[in-house]
């Protein structure tokens, strides 16, 4: 496990979905459609320009899908993508080591 093409693939797994904020909108798309508004609210401590830069990282990355609807006021939908549906699992090994180490610390 300790060979380079494993810290290849899991450097590239951490940028496509790494960082504080981008587990954490994969975790409430995988429950079903969000519009920004919801996610925003769902997650009051993120700014609204991080939320955007990460919804359109993982839209570039083919994770999630961004479908627009021509209407006033605009309507803007985000969910996963068939592809973006495989992190569930990722997402649940996630949670399982979390509530270890939560265990751990008590």
């Amino acid at each position: 496990m300790g060979d380079q093409h494993f810290k290849e693939t899991v450097e590239l797994t951490l940028k496509v979905i790494g960082g504080k904020w981008k587990p954490v909108i994969l975790c409430h798309l995988t429950e079903g459609t969000h519009r920004f508004g919801e996610l925003k609210r769902e997650m009051p401590a993120i700014t609204q320009k991080m939320l955007t830069q990460q919804l359109r990282e993982l839209e570039e990355d083919a994770i999630i899908d961004r479908k627009v609807y021509s209407q006033v006021p605009p309507k803007v939908e985000y969910s996963l993508t068939q592809y973006g549906s495989t992190v569930k699992e990722l997402l649940n090994v996630m949670s399982e080591w979390g509530e270890k180490h939560q265990q751990r610390d008590e």
